[in-house]
């Protein structure tokens, strides 16, 4: 099943990300550096009583504005909500009700979703003051009081969001379906690959940026296997959107990745490599999920002996930190190379699920050092005792050495080179987890 999703919403400046900081614990930066990738981060996962879920925090409604982008924001917001579980909505003690407030709380029960009423800023200890009750008239049933800088009543406020939410338990193993996202930048082609590979207009296709807005499954079976096909909303460029707007982009994708077992990350041919395709990988990298770098449209690009060849070592040089993912040129329009699309997916979903033994892991680890000798440090040499596969999506190695800041992240590299060309490991990303163990 997938992770249950809380979104935070309200109009500016009531303490919706003061709020978002304080249930998940920790001070989330703008900005977060991945290989590869730099991207905005508005979501993390929140743990409540054994419970986890993801929650989102969303930028400030503004219900009464004409403002372009405050409208986008509006939608945008509205694609949260669509996508949760359950709805905090986030007021404010000092300035009260204000008609702001009454519209967002409208639109909000037109939703039908469960709606927790958060009454922030009530920093003060013992009884809540007079002015608390008048958050009754919004019609949402009983608010809580929280201070968001303190954290008061964030508990209670938890327990409301867990009543309901559905019990998350995990990933559960589903018989022989595989789960696959199709993600990129928007116009390259999704919803077409989506229709392609079920025989019929499942999604909605359009020339217009942004024609798919909710992330879309559609079940298919083939001689290939069976496969549920999860068509996604693009990633615009940054020029086009305001940031935050870009922030819900990468919600979505994250969600849809999360759920997948595999991304295939389509490209548009004509148009080339952009920054937004190594954003796209990156959720997928990063999540550890098995990857297909799909060049869709190859039928409109002009050809000669050449051209893949040189087409597929300039996306190597861009995709230079994800260099595992398989590259297949496809035509959704034709149904070019799809067949061989489906023999990859299956064949990339094994490789993420590959448990290798721990005598073959050392057989290798014992090749590997003798050939290139560990590392040594002021007459201390790096000494790696064993190796052992902890779990698999991805494959996740543990290595228990004599001293961690030994390990180099080039040795480590050199390692996992070694694992792979001997096991493969192809289109799956890979872990390596370094544990100090003093020699006996």
């Amino acid at each position: 099943m997938a992770k249950p999703v809380v979104a935070i919403v309200g109009r500016p400046n009531v303490g919706k990300s003061t709020l978002f900081n304080k249930l998940i614990g920790a001070r989330l930066s703008i900005v977060d550096d991945t290989p590869g990738v730099t991207r905005d981060r508005i979501y993390s996962d929140c743990e409540w009583l054994t419970q986890t879920f993801l929650l989102i925090d969303t930028g400030g409604i503004e219900p009464f504005s004409d403002d372009v982008i405050l409208i986008q924001m509006r939608r945008q917001a509205q694609l949260a909500i669509d996508s949760a579980d359950v709805i905090i909505f986030v007021t404010d003690l000092r300035s009260g009700i204000l008609p702001a407030d009454e519209e967002v709380a409208s639109m909000l029960q037109r939703s039908g979703k469960p709606i927790v009423l958060c009454v922030n800023k009530c920093d003060s200890v013992g009884d809540v003051p007079a002015e608390f009750y008048e958050f009754y008239n919004l019609g949402l049933g009983d608010p809580y009081p929280v201070s968001s800088v303190h954290g008061h009543g964030t508990g209670d406020l938890l327990d409301a969001v867990l009543a309901g939410i559905p019990k998350y338990v995990g990933d559960e193993e589903e018989d022989e379906v595989i789960k696959v996202a199709v993600i990129g930048k928007p116009n390259v082609g999704k919803s077409s690959l989506v229709n392609a590979v079920v025989g019929e207009e499942r999604v909605i296709v359009s020339d217009i940026a942004g024609t798919t807005r909710d992330a879309t499954d559609t079940y298919v079976a083939n001689k290939h296997g069976e496969f549920v096909f999860i068509d996604t909303a693009g990633l615009r460029r940054k020029s086009k959107v305001d940031d935050n707007i870009e922030k819900y982009a990468v919600i979505r994708a994250r969600m849809a990745v999360e759920r997948a077992q595999v991304c295939v990350i389509m490209i548009d041919a004509v148009e080339g490599f952009t920054e937004q395709d190594s954003k796209v990988a990156g959720i997928a990298h990063e999540q550890g999920k098995a990857c297909i770098i799909a060049v869709n449209k190859w039928d409109l690009v002009e050809k000669d002996g050449k051209t893949m060849d040189k087409y597929r070592k300039g996306l190597m040089a861009d995709f230079a930190f994800m260099s595992y993912a398989p590259i297949i040129f496809i035509s959704a329009k034709t149904g070019q190379r799809l067949d061989r699309l489906f023999e990859l997916i299956k064949f990339v979903d094994n490789q993420n699920a590959m448990r290798i033994s721990t005598g073959k892991l050392n057989e290798v680890l014992a090749d590997a050092t003798a050939r290139v000798e560990p590392p040594t440090d002021k007459g201390r040499r790096l000494k790696i005792y064993y190796m052992t596969q902890a779990s698999t999506r991805p494959p996740t190695f543990v290595c228990f050495v004599n001293r961690k800041d030994l390990f180099h992240f080039s040795y480590q590299r050199y390692i996992d080179n070694q694992i792979r060309e001997v096991f493969g490991l192809e289109g799956t990303p890979t872990r390596m987890i370094v544990r100090e163990r003093e020699q006996k």
